[in-house]
Formats: structure tokens, sequence, C-alpha cells
């Protein structure tokens, strides 16, 4: 059995599939397993050890866990196919969605999780370049996040144990309509971030480096198809927010699966994650599982365990039903 991700979802998965009796392999394309519970949440609010300490009893379990493998540059998804009598695609959605304005590119704007990832390597005692020589690092300097979740709370949270010199956060929406925890937002007042709530970007100002952001104030509008009012620039409103350092905590996309795995029958959705029967978790492609954000989107770590485990249910019955079929 070969599990692709080695996150919540996959991790949860492993698990159960060695309970179950197989041999499991798990591939992961970074230098550690774990995935966002050791990369993407600062450990301020989840001790590494402990996720180290998973890893390891999966390990000592007879899970193999092989890190620095990415499937579709180092191995191809057929390759897994061949190797294993089925396999789980639990790879999250890691693609960062862009701010849409002038100046996003402008150096000193970087995506939520280059940030994140490069603080938690360096608390986990890795070098990383990129923040020692002050890219990633928010030490003395003013801090802009644009985005209203629980990630852009870990990127200001973040910030200021940093030793930023201010960290402002901008959200579209009102307080009462942000999608992140408002625990979070409490903690964050109380540590000294402040919020620009019903604020958007309209441009990150900048030559050589970003030097500020200009926004614009908000107010809410009729409701959208989903139910939430939609956000209307307020004309005349313009004003602008001194940042040395722009984070992008817009939320994350699905990569191109079909690109990515050299497999155009694998049927996406038309948010661009994979397609699955609810029952089985199994994609279009025969024997090719998929659990977690890569099948619902973005969403929370214990839903990723959850469907995890599942898709070991339904990987369980498929295997078992194949066993039957070739020993009649």
């Amino acid at each position: 059995m070969g599990i692709v991700g080695g996150g919540p979802g996959g991790l949860a998965a492993a698990d159960m599939l060695r309970r179950f009796g197989y041999q499991v392999t798990v591939y992961d394309r970074h230098d550690r397993m774990g995935g966002l519970l050791i990369y993407g949440i600062p450990g301020f609010k989840l001790d590494k050890d402990v996720v180290e300490r998973r890893t390891r009893l999966l390990a000592e379990g007879g899970v193999t866990l092989r890190t620095g493998v990415e499937v579709g540059r180092g191995v191809t998804l057929a390759e897994l196919r061949a190797r294993h009598d089925a396999v789980l695609i639990a790879t999250g959605v890691y693609k960062a969605r862009g701010l849409g304005v002038p100046g996003d590119t402008l150096p000193g704007v970087h995506a939520a999780l280059d940030y994140l990832i490069a603080s938690n390597k360096v608390s986990l005692g890795d070098s990383v370049p990129a923040y020692d020589d002050g890219t990633l690092n928010a030490a003395g300097k003013d801090v802009v996040v644009i985005g209203g979740g629980d990630t852009a709370m870990d990127c200001v949270r973040t910030a200021i144990r940093q030793g930023a010199k201010s960290v402002k956060c901008l959200y579209r929406r009102d307080r009462a309509n942000m999608p992140g925890s408002q625990r979070e937002v409490h903690h964050a007042e109380e540590e000294g971030v402040q919020f620009e709530w019903m604020a958007a970007p309209l441009s990150i100002a900048g030559g050589a480096k970003v030097d500020g952001v200009k926004a614009v104030r908000m107010h809410l509008g009729v409701a959208d198809p989903s139910g939430r009012q939609t956000p209307v620039a307020i004309e005349g409103s313009d004003f602008a927010i001194p940042a040395d350092m722009v984070i992008k905590a817009l939320g994350f996309d699905p990569e191109d699966q079909q690109a990515l795995f050299g497999a155009p029958d694998l049927e996406v959705t038309r948010w661009g994650t994979l397609k699955v029967d609810n029952r089985t978790a199994m994609t279009s492609v025969d024997g090719v599982f998929a659990a977690g954000d890569i099948v619902r989107g973005a969403s929370l770590v214990v839903w990723a365990i959850r469907d995890g485990r599942d898709a070991a249910a339904g990987i369980d019955a498929y295997l078992k039903a194949k066993a039957t079929r070739a020993a009649e």
C-alpha cells in the first residue's frame, strides 16, 4: 500500500492500514513527515515533539516513511501503482492564492506557507538561509498580513514572536464574518496585533522592495450565493499602511492534479480537487484513492484525519474484494 503525502490524512490512513495488517509506505516531498502539522502550524500552537513522536511510533510499528520523494518528479503515479496494490493520494492543497493587485510580486511580498515553513524549520533547528538573511524574518519590520483565516492568525502571531516592529492584519469583512477562530483573534490582539477590519488591498507600493500597502475601506453589500454579504469598496476611502513585509494569507487552492501526476484520467471537480466515490474514497482511476484537503478543499486537521481513516476502510474493502475475486 502506497500513500502520497505524510500529513495528518496520510498518516491517519497509514496507522489504520497497518493495524489492518498491510505493508504501508508513505511518501512525502519534505524532509520530515507531518505535513502542515510539522511545517504549517506554529510551535506555540502545536508542540513538534508530539508530531515527531507520532511518526516515530508509526515507523516502529512497521510503516515505511520515505521523505524527499516528490511524486510527479522523483517518481510517477504509474510507478507507484505498479509498486503497490493500492495508492492513496493525501497531498493536501498548497497553491497560494494571489492578491490580484499591482505589486503582488514585489520583493518582500510572501506566501503565508513559505513564511511559516521557514519559521518552523528554524524552530526545529534547521538552517534556513532566507530566514538568516532577513527575507523571511519579521524582526524589526512593519508587517502586514492580508487575510482573515487561521493561517493569517498563525502569521501575525509568528511575526510578533520574531520581534516585528508592528503587525497589522487587513481583512475585507468585519470581525463577525471572518473565517478564522475568534479565540485566535483575541490572542493576537492581546499580543499586540492591530486589525484593520473592513479593508482590502488596492496595490502593494514599492520599487526595489515593498514599502507599503494601499488599501480601501469596505462595506458589506448583498449576499452572494453562499449567503455571505459581498464586500464592496467605499469610493474615496483609500488609505496607506507602511510595510516592510507583506504576507498573503488568502487560502490555498489545489495544484493541477492531472498534470502533477501525469494522469489525464484522474477526474477533478470544478474546483480542481480530486473527485472520489464518497462511499469508498476511490478516484476515477482503479485502485487510486484520495483523502483530506485534496478532496474537500482546505479544511481542518481533524477532518483530514477522519477522511484518512475512512479512506483506509475503503482501501481495506477494495483489497479484500480484489483478493476474493482472484481466489475464485
